[in-house]
């Protein structure tokens, strides 16, 4: 069977990644001041932060068109047996929902995954699809499979600036004041396709030091079945440099582990805000 491999710009992809893969994102679009913008498209990483910055920009992200999703599907159904679409987690996004009542209409032959995933934990789901592909599966099992160890996966991300948790309404102006004078910085945990508040400490270098040491933990308890088979990304908000130095960090505390370093998703970024840090563990199906 010749089955296509769909996700959405949630994943955080480059269009030389998608090129790459040979794969299909849906454009998942972000109301900037009510004006319709699109990744990669109308706008870059720098403008998005730059508009980020600014004291009253409104930013918030929502599904794409249905016809979207539907034009797509039927371009690749001319030449593909099936679809495997992976969209952004159903907990943090209505999308995978709508895509499952769309595909009621394609008799099977549009298998929407609820993954519960989003950013690098979505880009590894689909580059598992990708192998599952070329292992033979049907697009029915490779929907099976990945659902099965959609929670398989972890990521913490440290949060730099209070500013952005209070403009969301996250965090009251009173709690952001607080932890400003403080140097408090956030860790929120992105697990089970939810982002919920994981810890707080005083400054960057014990919020790093707690997230290395929480994944390790991990590893070494949750994941230890398949420990040989995870994939280490660090995530950045624009702060390309910082991820360096901290993947050097994880690095010499995983020794033979190699550190993908990658931005975090936009649709992320815009709650985190510039500066975030994070850190993710997944594990592959891929031999």
């Amino acid at each position: 069977m010749r089955i296509a491999v769909v996700s959405d710009t949630n994943t955080g992809f480059t269009p030389e990644e998608v090129k790459a893969l040979g794969i299909e994102l849906v454009q998942m679009p972000f109301m900037i001041n009510e004006e319709v913008l699109y990744e990669y498209i109308n706008f870059t990483h720098e403008e998005f932060f730059k508009r980020l910055a600014e004291k009253d920009t409104a930013i918030s992200t929502s599904q794409a068109p249905l016809a979207d999703v539907t034009d797509l599907w039927d371009r690749l159904l001319e030449t593909h047996d099936a679809v495997v679409h992976i969209p952004t987690s159903s907990q943090l996004s209505g999308a995978c929902s709508t895509a499952m009542t769309l595909a009621e209409e394609y008799d099977g032959r549009v298998q929407v995954v609820d993954n519960r995933r989003i950013s690098v934990l979505l880009q590894e789901a689909v580059r598992d699809a990708l192998y599952l592909v070329k292992q033979g599966l049907s697009a029915e099992e490779i929907k099976a499979r990945l659902e099965d160890t959609s929670v398989d996966c972890s990521a913490y991300i440290m949060v730099d600036t209070m500013k952005y948790l209070k403009k969301g309404g996250r965090i009251t102006p009173t709690a952001a004041a607080i932890g400003t004078v403080l140097n408090i910085k956030p860790i929120l945990a992105l697990q089970g396709g939810k982002l919920d508040a994981f810890s707080k400490t005083r400054g960057q270098r014990a919020a790093l030091t707690l997230m290395m040491e929480t994944i390790q933990k991990e590893c070494d308890e949750r994941f230890k079945a398949y420990k040989d088979r995870l994939e280490l990304y660090v995530v950045h908000a624009n702060c390309l440099e910082e991820a360096q130095g901290f993947a050097k960090e994880v690095e010499r505390a995983f020794p033979g582990k190699s550190v993908r370093i990658a931005p975090l998703s936009l649709s992320v970024a815009c709650h985190t805000g510039p500066g975030a840090l994070a850190l993710a563990v997944v594990r592959s199906l891929q031999a």
